[in-house]
This record gives C-alpha cells, structure tokens and sequence, in this order.
C-alpha cells in the first residue's frame, strides 16, 4: 500500500477473510482460552497486575503485556455531576477503569444522547427508526449478572444503530413482580418483626411494599448506570404507575366484556406456602427416580415426607365381601374420592359396574364404580383407579365426562376441612402431608393396606418458594387463550415476527399450538386489584363462582352502572364489592410494548414507537412474558408489537451450575465492576431472606468460587466478555477469570492509543452485529485491536516514524494509525462504552469534526472506494512470511539471534526486500533477513518452510564452526539452538514422503484424459497452483535434507 493510500484511507481493511459462524465460534473459544490464561499470568504476578499473555483466535500468542499499576491513592470523581470530564490532563499510566468510568454516564445523560433524536419537524430519521423496550427487571431485589448479559447485549444493539445515525428509543422499567415481591417483603418482616401481613392489614402492608418498591428500584437503577445501559430515562415506566394501571384496566374490562375474560371454578395450582393461584408456567418439576425423602415449606425442617413411591389399598364393594384394589401417589387424597373407574372391556370388572364402593372413613358417601376409557389402562397394576376430581387434573376431567362429584378437602393453608371426615378434619390441626401418613396407618388398622412399592414421579414445586403445588378447585379469572394464539401463529408463519435462534421459534410453535386457558387470579395484596364488581342482590342465594353475578368497570361507577342494566337486578336493592384477587403480574407486563408508550391514548409517542423494533431477553421466558406480549398486542392493537425476537442464554456458574443465592454463586455485577473483597461478598449474604444454615452454605460456596475476592473488572470487560459468550447457545457458563481477561484486552486499547498520541474490522463487525452474532463480533473487533493494529501496525510503523523516514512518510503512517484509532475505538464502543468514550476525546479532533461524543458519532461501515486488494494481497505474503519464520523460529526452538533467508522469485523479491525492516521489527529476536532468489545462496544448516509455489522461508540453525569441535554432550549444554540432525533427517523424510505422494496423486488425477474438459476452470487452476507449491515444497524439503546430511 502506497503512502498516499494510506493517508486517505478512513480505517484500515481487515487481511482476514469474512469468517464463517462455525469458524468464528471456534476463534471465539481460542480467545476465551487466552482471555482465561491472561487472567492466570496476572494472578500469579509478584508484584502489582502482571501483564497477561493473551492469545487470539487464529493468531499467534501474545507476549506479556504489562498493566503499569503504581502506587497511587484509589481515585476521586471530582467532575461535578453531569458535567464533562476533563481528558487535558496527561493520561495514567495504566488503565484504570473506576477511574475510566466515572463521570461520563452523567454527562451523556445531561446532554441528552439517551433521547431519541427525531428530524426538526419531529419524525424519526431518514437512517431509519431502532425501538427496543428494556425487559422490566422484577423490584423483588438486586439485579444479578444474568440481568447484566441482557444489558450488554441490548445496549451493544442500541448504541449500534444510534452511530448507525437512527432514532433510538431504549425505554427502562420495572415490575412490580406480585408474588415474588409480596414474598420478599412478608419473609422481612416476619424475620425483622415477627409479623405477618395480616398483623398490619391490607393498607398498611402496602405501604411497606412501596417502600421497598422505592428502594429496590433505586438500587437497580443504580446497577443498569453502571452497566452502561443508555436508557432514555425521561420515559421511565412502572407496571403500577398511573399510566400503565390505567392499560391494565382497560384491557381487562375490553376482554371481559367480549367474553375473552370469564369466570370459572376449576382446578389451580395452589401454593399452600404463599397461599395463592400460580400458572402452570410458575410450577417447576422434579423428577424422582424412586423413594425420596422430602422437606416441606411450612413443616419442620428436620422432618421429611416420602415421596417416589406408590401405595396400593382396597376398597370394600358395597353389599358385598369382594375388595377393590386401588393404588395412589399421595394417600391423602383418597379421602376426596368420589369413584372408582375401571376400563370399559375389562372383564374382571364387568360385574361391578353400577355398583359403589364404602368409604372406610366417610360412610355417608357413596362411591360409584364408573367405566372410562381415556382414565384407565387395564394393564396398568390391578386395571381400578381412584378418582378425586377436585385434586387432580386428569380426574377432574374424568369427573367431568362422568358427572361426578366434586369434593374439595383441604383449606387454602393446607390444612384438611370438614369434608376430610371428623377423624383427619382441620378441628385437629391436620396438615396434607401429615394426614397422608395418617391415612396410611388409619388403612392399616382396618386391614385394607395392601403395600407401598417404589415409583418414578414428578413433583410439581413451586417456582417461587419450593413449595408442593396442590390441585384445588377455585372459582377464578381465566383468559380464553387458543383464539389469540392461532392470531399469533398466523402472523409469526406471515414473516410478520422473526424469532431467533431457530431452535425457539421451534418451541415458540409447538407452545402456542398446545395452549392452555390462563388462570389470571392471585389471592395476594400486592398488585393491580381485579376491576371487576360482584353483584350481591340483597335476600338472594347467589355462587361467586357464577359469572353472571360480575360485572367489570374502569370505575366503581361504570361497575354500578353496569349492573343496573341485568335483569335479575333490575327493581331489586344490591350492592357491588370489588374482588379482593389482584392480577397475575404477566397480565400488566404483557402489555408492556404498547402500555410504555402511551396505550390506550393515541399518543405522540404510541404514533412514532409502536410497534418496537425487537425485543431481546431470555429463552426461558418465552412464554411467560413474549407469548402473552404478542397475544395480547395482536388483540387489542392489531398489530405484532415488535419485528424480531432475539432470545439470550441463561447464565450459569463456571461450574455449570444454576445461580443460586443459597449457592453463593450468584453475583452481584457491580461486584465484577469494582471488585469486592470475600468479606464483602459475605456481608451481602445477611442482605437477603437466607436461613443461617443457608448462609453458612452459601459462605463455603463463595470461599470455594472466590477465595480472594471477585477481581476489579469495569464495566467494559464485563459487557465484552458477556458478549463474547453469546453464541446462541442455551447456557453460558461464566468464568470470572475471563472477564479478567478482557480487562488486559482494556489495557491494551489504552496503551495502544497512549503510544498513538505520543508519536479494519468494520465489515464483519457491522454483519455479526445485524445478524446477532456478538461472539463473531467481538472477535472480530478483538483481532482487528490485539492483531491488526497492536501487533502489526503500531509495530511495523516505528520504522516510518524514526529520524531516517522522510516527512511524508511520517506523516502517512502518523495519519492512518489516527484513522485506525478513530474506527477501532467506534468499533468497540457499543461494547465498551466508557474506556471508548475516555480515549476517543482524547483524541485531537479532524478539521471540521465538531461530533461531541463517541456514542453519537458515526459507525464504521465497509467503504469500497478504500478497498486495496492489490495492497492487501501484497502485505498478506509479507505478513505469511513473518508468521513463518515464528513458525520455524518455535518448531527449532531458536529465540534470539535469528537469521533469516527468504528464496523468492525474481518478481517477488523487491517487494519481500522493501520490507525487511518490518519483518525484523516484527519477529522477536530477529537478527537479520536476507532476500534472495537461487538457491545456492542458502546457507547451510536452515530449518525451512514453503509460504507458496513463489516463496520459502529459511532459518539458520546449526551452530557456528569452531562449535563443531566440541564434544556433542558439551554442546547439549551450553548452546541453544542445537538440533539433533539425525532426528530433523527423520522429519525431513517423513514430510518428502508425503509431500511427494500428495503431487503423485494429484498429478495422476490432473492427467485424466477428460481432465480439462470435465473439471471446472477454477478448480484446474487451484490444483496448477497447488501442484507448483508442493514442487516447491519438495525442492525445498530435498535441499534441507542435504544440508543437514552435509552436518552430520
């Protein structure tokens, strides 16, 4: 590349070709294991943060790169609060990042670069519109560092296409998370005062929530500016402002009243724990293998319950002395039996049916024996099976199709009620699980016990407090799902919604075809309360569990309104009482999208940013939250609320563990940032809700994890490690010593563009970004930094800058090393916001560049008018030679004084003999490098290595002549660089061999009699010139086997 072209040209081209995802999933593993290894020189440093030994994908390993760490006292911000810093003063020695990060989140905030920047008559920017609604994070507590992935990959997205010149909008939240908050709060203060929310009444409670609502937003705020998250603040939502009660409202009373909403008394997920209806998507399950002793939330710790086995028992048939032999999971529930189905074709069974079964510990209740064919396998153990329609899902539908009774037997704390019998009934304080066992021995002493055999099953738990779920019949709320979700089906398959990776759009379809009613009902205090009236005609018998007997209303008004126009009230006294049940919180953040924005107003922001551009968050919500989203934007906007979903995997320990407080693995990302001592992060632990048992646990994890401490990191290492992980896989297991890593990778820029001012990547960059690749992204920016221009630019240009060159050539490379720190620090900044923003002013600005910030400046992007491929192509055989002799140099073990021959042709040996300097500059230890073009001037005693058909690489590696008198143990010795020539004799054959049997074979397939006519131009053409090299290479192979023969 000529001088010139490299004054003009914006950023350097990268040599490496485009990389392929496979390929950059790999180069991407290479560079974790470096990052890892920088981490590990660093720890074992004597004094200060020792420099790491870094080594990227594809490229030769780095040698150390100091971190300079003097002692100085830890940094003061004295920049006033959104004001700009000051960048005059020198810069520091290394790279400290508290110090880095300080002072600028303020000031772009104050300058209003979060905002979105709309045309003068206030639309959205010809370059394009970018909306991405911020996932609300739950006020329940802290942000953890799988909320830190979702930050770092969103904000990479936005501050990408704000340089990209669009308008931005990244809307901020939260979630008032009902269940998880209202649990927080009451393990609080029953732990601090001993108390539950029913000693303070419903009012009073509340006002604790809010408290804690305040200060658990303000804390997460907190954490998202750390983060670097360039949130439009101005615009800040919370799922129970006014606002967006206001949408919560209005949606319930639209799908009420068109009867998408209604009434039904069904079976529900009970959690007796938090005492409250849950979806089935708030129920874990946990397989057993077999017979497992289990603790229960609400019984005392040291006792356990048996779980995993199956127990079979008999009922007597009525009239006579013939038994019936029944097996169940949970005894317990037989005391809500109310038949006993056999299969229709059951010959065994033909003579019972129509006939009822006793009741051992209830006789006046009749149990009939039915028939039913979808119930019962007549294979399956003695071909009968108990029916208890109120406490099972498959026999409440079995109830159902029979007409059965449904008898509920356990009250909302677990207890049993009347209906249990007088012997296991509340009265005596019987708990679920201690009347199973009750149950049993009470079956035992009437003798219809028949055993308990082992028995894989799952447990359905409790996502929020571990506690066994209970299927109970509860009049609830319930949401008609299948029509909306055939809507969502028909516009995903339309292309109207883009769902990636494929593997969730795969589920995304399979769910949404499957789905069930929502059970939208939560028996809790914190939330939005049910705008929905029950109609209570004063001298009438009326069921709540009746729909007809409701109404909704924005308004205790619209609700009496409403209910003056039934005709069962009209001329009669009544009453209307509001439902104490608030909504299941995926309610109000399923309108999110449209609820931020201004929905149901037509308001200006509704009109410009609705629907979003994409929504980016975790797989495993799916369905929880995105479903829902979609559904209900569909229903009541027409539209799909955003263009793409973008689903991140879940962050797991370096172990592959799931994060767990009770673990002590899950870290806080301020911690990461800052660093935190073990003490610290134990003293965080007292914080939460943990038993001392759990905590003493969850001390010994941390000291095992973190035995000194989580290492300072900053911001930007962490949003590019976390990055650098995103390969669209499902777990990604963090290592804290790879962040680490990348904090070396920080100080490298630093050092880097301190040089600079003291004296590209852009397409894969731009098409890893648009196609979500971050982990080809970052690697490509990371090789374009530690490879392109830290290793070879600033390397190869101290010659251009040294008293010998001339002006212009000063000049030249002063000018693109300027261009290559401008775009790569534009390149990395969406990643690392703070250390791009801190270098970048200070850089000295062009003429006629007056841009204020390097998050409102313009992107790189590919430019053909500066392509050189003739250039490239030439400093590409230039930089294969440098490459090989390393390649050689390590192969030989040769470290210091390498002398070098390059044998090319007459028409490449100018150009291998202009840039001499740069190869010696370039290859440690270098010596010398001598040009040639005949072989008869190749020393002898060179270890070799073909570069192409043109070109060879020669290195000198026997010892000097009066060595050659030395006894050879004396020579093992004392001098480095000594080979075994018989053993490189070996090595030489063996390469000859197969470097000749490779050119026999492919001449043989070139001298094919139809060769030309049947093999394509463009492979004959790859197959000459492989064939010139491996001559070449045999050439070459057969004078080093000479050489060495001749040294023997």
């Amino acid at each position: 590349m000529t001088d010139e072209q490299k004054a003009s040209s914006p950023i350097v081209p990268p040599s490496e070709p485009l990389l392929t995802k496979t390929a950059a999933k790999n180069a991407a593993k290479r560079a974790e294991k470096a990052a890892k290894f920088a981490a590990k020189a660093s720890a074992k440093a004597a004094a200060g943060e020792a420099s790491a030994q870094s080594s990227a994908p594809n490229k030769k390993k780095k040698g150390p790169e100091t971190e300079t760490k003097s002692e100085v006292s830890p940094f003061v911000n004295t920049t006033p609060i959104g004001e700009k810093k000051d960048v005059n003063e020198p810069m520091a020695t290394g790279y400290d990042p508290i110090a880095v990060e300080s002072a600028w989140y303020e000031w772009w905030n104050k300058q209003g670069f979060f905002q979105p920047a709309l045309t003068p008559e206030g639309e959205a920017k010809p370059e394009g519109l970018f909306v991405l609604p911020c996932p609300p994070p739950n006020v329940t507590g802290s942000l953890h560092i799988g909320h830190a992935l979702t930050v770092a990959i969103q904000d990479t997205l936005v501050r990408w296409n704000r340089m990209l010149g669009k308008t931005v909008l990244f809307l901020p939240g939260f979630d008032h998370a009902g269940i998880s908050t209202q649990s927080v709060v009451e393990k609080r203060l029953y732990r601090l005062e001993g108390k539950t929310r029913h000693d303070f009444g419903r009012e009073k409670f509340l006002e604790q929530v809010w408290h804690w609502k305040d200060d658990y937003q303000e804390r997460i705020t907190h954490q998202l500016k750390r983060l670097g998250g360039s949130y439009d603040w101005t615009r800040v939502a919370f799922t129970m402002n006014e606002t967006l009660s206001k949408a919560v409202i209005e949606t319930f009373c639209r799908l009420h009243d068109d009867g998408t909403i209604y009434r039904a008394n069904r079976l529900v997920n009970w959690c007796v724990k938090l005492n409250t209806t849950l979806s089935n998507l708030e129920v874990d399950q946990r397989e057993l293998q077999g017979r497992t002793m289990l603790s229960v939330p609400g019984y005392d710790p040291k006792e356990k319950f048996e779980f995993g086995v199956i127990t079979s028992f008999a009922y007597p048939i009525e009239g006579s002395d013939e038994r019936i032999v029944v097996a169940t999971t949970r005894p317990e529930t037989m005391l809500g039996d109310t038949a006993v189905a056999v299969h229709p074709d059951d010959a065994r069974y033909q003579h019972l049916r129509g006939k009822f079964v006793r009741h051992p510990f209830i006789p006046s209740r009749k149990v009939p024996i039915v028939t039913d064919a979808i119930t019962v396998d007549p294979s399956f153990g003695t071909g009968a099976v108990k029916i208890t329609p109120a406490h099972d899902p498959n026999d409440y539908a079995c109830g159902l199709r029979n007409n059965l009774e449904f008898i509920n037997i356990l009250n909302d704390d677990g207890t049993l009620n009347d209906n249990a019998g007088e012997r296991f009934k509340a009265s005596n304080g019987m708990k679920r699980f201690h009347a199973r066992v009750a149950v049993i021995d009470a079956l035992k002493e009437l003798g219809l016990y028949v055993d308990t055999k082992e028995n894989p099953m799952t447990v359905p738990l409790c996502s929020k407090s571990g506690d066994i779920i209970e299927p109970i019949m509860k009049p609830q709320w319930w949401v008609k799902c299948q029509p909306m979700a055939d809507a969502a089906i028909a516009r995903t398959k339309a292309g109207e919604l883009l769902i990636t990776p494929k593997q969730s759009e795969a589920q995304w379809f399979r769910w949404l075809e499957g789905i069930q009613d929502w059970c939208i009902s939560r028996q809790l205090w914190w939330g939005h309360r049910c705008p929905v009236y029950f109609v209570r005609v004063e001298g009438a018998q009326q069921e709540s569990a009746d729909g007809a007997n409701w109404v909704s209303g924005r308004t205790h008004e619209e609700a009496l309104e409403k209910a003056k126009q039934l005709d069962f009230v009209k001329g009669k006294k009544f009453t209307i009482e509001q439902d104490q049940d608030v909504l299941d919180t995926w309610f109000s953040s399923g309108l999110w999208p449209f609820s931020t924005v201004g929905w149901p107003e037509k308001t200006s922001d509704f009109e410009s940013f609705y629907p979003a551009t994409i929504l980016e968050t975790g797989w495993d919500i799916l369905f929880f939250w995105v479903a829902r989203m979609v559904m209900l934007g569909i229903k009541l906007t027409d539209k799909v609320p955003f263009r793409e979903v973008l689903c991140h995997a879940l962050v797991r320990d370096a172990h592959g563990r799931k994060m767990s407080k009770s673990l002590g693995n899950v870290i806080d990302p301020v911690d990461v940032i800052q660093g935190a001592p073990l003490d610290a992060l134990h003293a965080k632990l007292l914080e939460g809700n943990l038993d001392e048992k759990e905590i003493l646990k969850a001390k010994q994890g941390q000291k095992k994890d973190f035995p000194k401490g989580i290492p300072q990191c900053g911001t930007d290492a962490l949003r590019f490690a976390l990055c650098a992980y995103t390969s669209g896989g499902r777990d990604i297991n963090l290592d804290i010593q790879r962040v680490e890593g990348y904090r070396k990778f920080c100080n490298k820029i630093w050092n880097a563009t301190k040089f600079a001012m003291l004296k590209l990547a852009a397409a894969e960059v731009n098409r890893a970004i648009g196609e979500r690749d971050f982990m080809a992204a970052t690697t490509a920016a990371y090789n374009f930094w530690l490879y392109e221009l830290c290793d070879v630019y600033i390397e190869a240009m101290k010659p251009m800058t040294d008293d010998s060159a001339s002006p212009d050539t000063r000049r030249s490379a002063q000018s693109t090393l300027y261009t290559c720190l401008d775009g790569g620090l534009k390149l990395l900044h969406p990643f690392m916001p703070f250390v791009t923003e801190e270098l970048w002013q200070r850089l000295p600005r062009r003429p006629g560049d007056e841009c204020p910030s390097i998050m409102v400046a313009s992107y790189p992007v590919k430019d053909n008018a500066f392509d050189f491929p003739d250039a490239e192509e030439k400093f590409d055989l230039v930089f294969g030679v440098i490459r090989t002799i390393r390649s050689v140099a390590a192969q030989y073990g040769v470290q210091s004084n390498l002398q070098v021959h390059v044998q090319a042709t007459t028409s490449l040996a100018p150009l291998i003999a202009s840039q001499v300097s740069t190869m010696v500059s370039l290859t440690k230890g270098c010596k010398s490098v001598q040009v040639v073009t005949d072989t008869k001037d190749i020393p002898i005693g060179c270890g070799s290595a073909v570069i192409n058909a043109d070109c060879s690489v020669h290195l000198l590696v026997k010892v000097r002549n009066v060595l050659h008198f030395l006894v050879p143990v004396l020579m093992q010795r004392f001098v480095k660089g000594l080979v075994d020539f018989d053993e490189e004799i070996a090595k030489i054959t063996k390469k000859l061999d197969a470097a000749v049997l490779s050119a026999e074979k492919l001449q043989k397939s070139m001298s094919q009699a139809n060769y030309e006519e049947v093999i394509p131009e463009n492979v004959r053409t790859a197959n000459s010139e492989k064939l010139r090299t491996l001559e070449t290479e045999i050439a070459t192979l057969n004078l080093s086997q000479e050489m060495f023969s001749k040294l023997k």
